[in-house]
């Protein structure tokens, strides 16, 4: 053989090799993130000639599959749309994409998911259609209409846990959208509904409950202070410095009390007193007192920072390391570069209302097969421990005496602590509360936000207040 024929041969050999080993790792290595890859059409093909599973609330598909004609098999409808949909997400081919549970428990609702193997092969051996596993969540209807009622078409969120399991019995973000538009086979009708969602400048596709956007929690942040505070020797009735006004270190800023004087106008006051009353004074001189790397770790502790997975992509609430001490002291009243999620500040009361101890929050209760028997169940885990049963305590007695100085807060029949907050921000203020049942096993923690809602105390006091009356009735 000449040799251009020997380089010609080893070209071709080089090459041929070249595309068997391309071939094997795109059908080895990649097909399970091209399989994913929402713009993978043969995908959506796939997952609609296929009986999707259900997704479960209290025993009812608020999701489900029914037959459908044309190209494709099964139609996804949603019951209750709009009130679930923060939580379910969409399923639409027409955009050939997927959000919410219908995106992260994918391969569980089309059926193809290794928990399912046994299911698989039945269904292979019998000829069956093959249809998806289900989902069973743990939210409570009652709590979650609750919520969505209570906002009334304000925008803004509400989460709510049971604080004894981490399970959510709410997860509402407003305004929301219909998922059974977006869902429709008919290009038509889902471009119309996409397009009138992404003009709608309230953003009803965004979920406000677990981030995307963060927000400054205003006073309600005062829990966290109020935390490192009292683990730092203090009780509720140690005396603070709590001055009409306070210039932030180092500054000739002043800052100020919402309610002006701060107890007797004697400069002290006791925490419990500022608590009450919400005087941004003593947390300002309480965060700086404290120190930023103590106050943050404390903020972590309760959750800042961390990846908080329940089933939903979250985004992380942030406390960053403050620029200097007057920014210490504007972070230790919520505001400045502060920035939560209504989930965060749910984890919040709820660690406080188990007495210090911080389930895990977490959405998805149960996995099923397609005939409904268990694949899995989530079991309650602790995330943190973010402060002593004492000092729980100490701030569920503090936090009893905000609702009494709140009536909007309070509950018929039911002994409740909380925190309002009016958050500062570039337009009108937002309106935050957290709160939870106070008892020894407390049955649900919450946290409501509205956005530029005003008042904390009187847009989001009473939201908590019908959250709670749901569940504790």
């Amino acid at each position: 053989m000449n040799q251009p024929l020997r380089k010609l041969t080893a070209i071709v050999i080089v090459m041929f090799l070249m595309l068997i080993g391309a071939l094997t790792y795109i059908h080895f290595f990649q097909a399970p993130s091209l399989n994913a890859d929402s713009r993978n059409v043969r995908t959506i093909y796939q997952e609609y000639g296929t009986d999707r599973g259900n997704i479960v609330v209290a025993g009812e598909p608020i999701a489900d599959s029914v037959p459908a004609k044309g190209q494709y098999k099964f139609q996804r409808t949603y019951a209750d749309g709009p009130l679930y949909a923060p939580i379910t997400g969409y399923f639409s081919v027409a955009y050939n994409s997927l959000t919410g549970l219908e995106r992260s428990q994918n391969t569980l609702l089309s059926g193809s998911d290794s928990s399912l193997i046994t299911q698989r092969i039945q269904e292979l051996i019998t000829g069956k259609q093959p249809r998806g596993g289900s989902v069973a969540l743990t939210i409570n209807p009652a709590v979650q209409k609750a919520a969505m009622d209570a906002l009334d078409g304000r925008t803004g969120a509400v989460v709510a846990i049971e604080p004894t399991t981490g399970k959510i019995l709410a997860l509402v973000s407003s305004p929301s959208f219909d998922p059974n538009k977006l869902a429709s086979h008919t290009f038509a009708t889902a471009e119309e509904a996409w397009n009138a969602y992404q003009a709608d400048e309230q953003q009803p596709l965004l979920n406000r409950a677990i981030g995307g956007d963060l927000y400054p929690p205003g006073s309600t942040f005062k829990i966290v202070t109020a935390s490192a505070m009292l683990e730092s020797g203090l009780t509720p009735d140690s005396m603070v410095d709590a001055p009409t006004s306070y210039t932030l270190p180092g500054t000739n800023t002043q800052i100020y009390n919402a309610v002006g004087v701060c107890g007797d106008g004697s400069g002290k006051a006791t925490l419990r007193t500022a608590l009450v009353l919400s005087c941004n004074t003593t947390f300002a001189a309480g965060g700086v007192a404290v120190g930023a790397e103590k106050l943050i770790e404390k903020a972590k502790q309760y959750g800042f920072g961390q990846d908080l997975d329940i089933g939903l992509p979250t985004t992380a609430s942030r406390f960053p390391q403050p620029a200097d001490k007057a920014s210490l002291a504007m972070d230790s009243f919520g505001q400045k570069d502060v920035q939560a999620s209504p989930l965060q500040m749910a984890m919040i009361a709820a660690a406080v209302a188990n007495h210090g101890t911080l389930m895990k929050p977490y959405l998805v209760d149960q996995t099923l097969t397609a005939d409904l028997a268990v694949v899995s169940q989530t079991n309650p885990t602790v995330f943190s421990q973010p402060i002593s049963r004492t000092t729980a305590d100490q701030l569920t007695s503090m936090m009893k005496d905000v609702v009494s100085h709140t009536p909007s807060a309070a509950v018929s029949g039911v002994n409740t602590a909380g925190k309002t907050g009016t958050a500062e921000n570039a337009g009108d203020d937002h309106a935050w509360y957290i709160g939870f049942e106070a008892a020894e096993k407390s049955r649900i923690a919450v946290a409501v936000f509205v956005e530029h809602g005003g008042f904390g105390s009187v847009t989001a006091a009473p939201i908590a207040a019908q959250v709670i009356q749901a569940a504790t009735s």
